[in-house]
């Protein structure tokens, strides 16, 4: 039980009390003030707590705090631990009689429900916590197309926007600016809006100008870490808006704090100003979150040149049948709109107040002028560029090799937004290749998708989807998650081929359907069944693409808590080839792996509609014997499998459908914000 004693003070002497390990003592502080005094400060030392309105004063308090004397006032005063001798413990009562400021304060949406207002605890607004139950502002980046983002450190004053149109505000956080007090003596002091010099260089603040532009004027930004305001009046609030300029990184942990301090103004040339109060917010920038295949589309982003006219003209209707928007982007002919996936993801980024999708670009062999992506896009999508730090992007850099998992549970771990997967060498070697350090740091710096690496320097492209894909299921009976993995399986064709053979079909050829140019531009030859089982070292090719499947399946299952019954096998040939399209400096004597017949896992999943490569397959009885055996894996499920016939599109120069075609998704329903990772 705690008792309390209240203490009434006097100017002339000190009061002396006994104040009990448990105890509280109520001081009345009101009670001693002169007649014209309006605000007091209070301090005690390092045993002591004071609580002044339900807020706690330590002797750790970086500022002096004073308090109005509008009505009688009392501070409680309690004992942390006992003192070693009498009077060891003391409060100190500060009082001015030319008035005081009643309030300064900074304040943001701590809680995180799209409204700016007054923390419970004053000091939570100064820590970011995690979970559904933490607290901290959040700041969106600007996505813009026409501010492009993480520009390289000469460049970035270049790039700041000095003045804000009102429209483009909407994207911005709020922060508040409260200033409350006697105008007398406000005009004593100086209020300064900062933070610090390297944590300007990642966000903007911009202040709303007087005149009737309805535009708002940078304060805060690259070059520029303080702003000072002369306090004129009696009262000033004002709301700021605040936007990230670049998402977390690996030298950036994605929190900025804002600080408003209240000085006080000499009047003696000889003495220095002096600080008086300090108020401070901090915010996290929201992280570039990846959507998984499994998401539902969106849109649709095709590239329309007269190479693919089949590829686009399948898809469109696959996309419209599903009630799709497609979006058209033209591009350079020779490059056949094989950047579409490879270069760049459709990702989006969110804060309480708004969510944001965007396209996520590692250009590769091309400027960003000559990027027509950029001016495609929706109204609403964002554009950004993610350099690496030479300014190089090599296959291994690209978006391409990078996927996404659907949500998952690990070992008790939940994963809510899925994790990312990057394709990586495994282990050094003279001839490996990896993803950047740059962009591979990105992706762990935005923690919400807690990246896995898998193998996949062993393909020619170095893109896991050669092997993977993740498509949605609505049956979750017997503990089935809501998605099934498909990977390639050289062993699952081989096996399909023995049995089409066992039926006497063994004469049934491959590509038979495709023209002999087309066969020749590409290195391949139309065999039957019984020359792919007789040719032994094709065998020997696809047990070691096979063997590397393999050391990812087991991977896969660890690290995204997968069991048997959540994987597909989807036949599928492999061959090994030298590197294409490199310079003669980068060609090695290693060997690489690319598909023999059009990859079936590099599908485009909309929804429960599949468009899958045309294999050209061993017809039997009018069939071919791998669209049938993939009809038979998928279409129980749901599934409605459309097989595009566009040969040239998937292996002249290495080219793929899939990366002909990118698809812009749903975000996830789960609030970053509310996990921890």
């Amino acid at each position: 039980m705690s008792f309390q004693n209240i203490i009434r003070l006097s100017l002339d002497n000190p009061a002396h009390a006994v104040c009990v390990l448990g105890s509280e003592i109520y001081v009345d502080v009101s009670g001693c003030a002169p007649q014209m005094c309006e605000c007091f400060t209070i301090r005690g030392s390092g045993r002591v707590l004071i609580d002044i309105a339900d807020t706690m004063i330590t002797d750790k308090e970086d500022a002096t705090i004073w308090w109005p004397l509008t009505e009688p006032t009392y501070a409680i005063v309690k004992m942390t631990s006992p003192s070693f001798m009498v009077d060891g413990d003391k409060v100190s009562l500060g009082q001015r009689d030319e008035g005081c400021l009643g309030e300064v304060s900074l304040e943001v949406d701590i809680y995180r429900n799209g409204q700016v207002g007054l923390p419970s605890d004053r000091k939570a607004k100064k820590k970011w916590t995690w979970g559904p139950n933490g607290w901290g502002a959040i700041l969106l980046v600007n996505c813009s197309s026409a501010d492009t983002g993480q520009p390289e450190d000469g460049d970035k004053d270049e790039k700041t926007k000095t003045v804000l149109l009102s429209e483009e505000i909407k994207n911005l956080s709020q922060m508040t600016l409260n200033v409350q007090g006697p105008s007398y003596t406000l005009k004593k002091y100086q209020l300064i809006l900062h933070t610090s010099e390297e944590e300007s260089k990642k966000a903007r603040v911009y202040w709303p100008q007087k005149d009737s532009s309805h535009t708002f004027e940078l304060v805060l930004g690259p070059g520029q870490h303080t702003y000072t305001l002369a306090l004129l009046g009696n009262q000033l609030k004002e709301t700021l808006y605040v936007e990230a300029t670049e998402f977390p990184s690996a030298s950036f942990s994605g929190l900025i704090s804002y600080s408003a301090s209240l000085v006080e103004e000499s009047q003696d040339p000889a003495i220095p100003e002096t600080p008086v109060y300090k108020d401070t917010v901090v915010f996290r920038v929201a992280p570039c979150i990846f959507l998984p295949s499994t998401q539902m589309p969106l849109e649709v982003y095709l590239c329309r040149e007269l190479q693919l006219q089949g590829f686009v003209e399948t898809v469109t209707e696959l996309s419209e049948k599903s009630n799709f928007q497609v979006a058209t982007v033209y591009e350079d002919p020779n490059r056949m709109g094989r950047w579409l996936q490879d270069e760049m993801a459709f990702c989006y980024t969110q804060a309480p107040h708004k969510t944001i999708s965007f396209v996520l670009d590692t250009p590769r062999a091309i400027s960003l002028e000559e990027i027509s992506m950029k001016y495609s896009l929706s109204p609403g999508v964002g554009y950004m560029i993610q350099h690496t730090k030479d300014q190089r992007v090599a296959s291994m850099d690209s978006i391409g090799n990078l996927m996404v998992s659907p949500p998952v549970k690990v070992q008790g771990k939940e994963y809510p937004l899925g994790r990312v997967l990057i394709g990586s060498s495994f282990y050094p070697s003279t001839e490996g290749r990896a993803m950047s350090d740059t962009l591979r740091d990105f992706l762990y710096a935005q923690q919400v998708q807690a990246p896995v690496e898998v193998y996949s320097d062993w393909l020619m492209t170095g893109h896991m989807d050669e092997f993977m894909c993740f498509v949605p299921i609505d049956d979750k009976s017997d503990g089935k998650k809501s998605f099934q993995l498909l990977l390639a399986s050289p062993s699952a064709c081989y096996k399909l081929f023995q049995e089409k053979q066992k039926q006497g079909y063994g004469n049934a050829l491959l590509f038979d359907e495709v023209r002999g140019d087309q066969l020749l531009s590409n290195g391949r030859e139309a065999k039957t069944i019984d020359q792919f089982l007789a040719d032994e070292n094709l065998r020997k090719q696809n047990e070691y693409a096979e063997k590397c499947i393999l050391l990812n399946r087991d991977i896969l299952k660890t690290e995204l808590g997968l069991v048997e019954k959540d994987i597909i096998d989807i036949p599928q040939l492999f061959c090994l080839a030298r590197l294409t399209n490199v310079p003669s400096d980068q060609q090695t004597q290693r060997p690489f792996v690319r598909p023999y017949f059009p990859d079936l896992l590099q599908m485009i999943v909309i929804g429960k509609t599949l468009g899958i490569p045309k294999p050209f397959g061993p017809q039997i009885k009018g069939t071919c014997c791998l669209e049938e055996r993939v009809c038979q894996l998928l279409e129980p499920l749901g599934f409605n499998c459309t097989f595009i016939d566009d040969f040239d599109c998937y292996l002249t120069e290495v080219g793929d459908l899939c990366a002909c075609a990118n698809i812009r998704r749903v975000p996830f329903a789960f609030k970053w914000w509310k996990m921890v990772p």
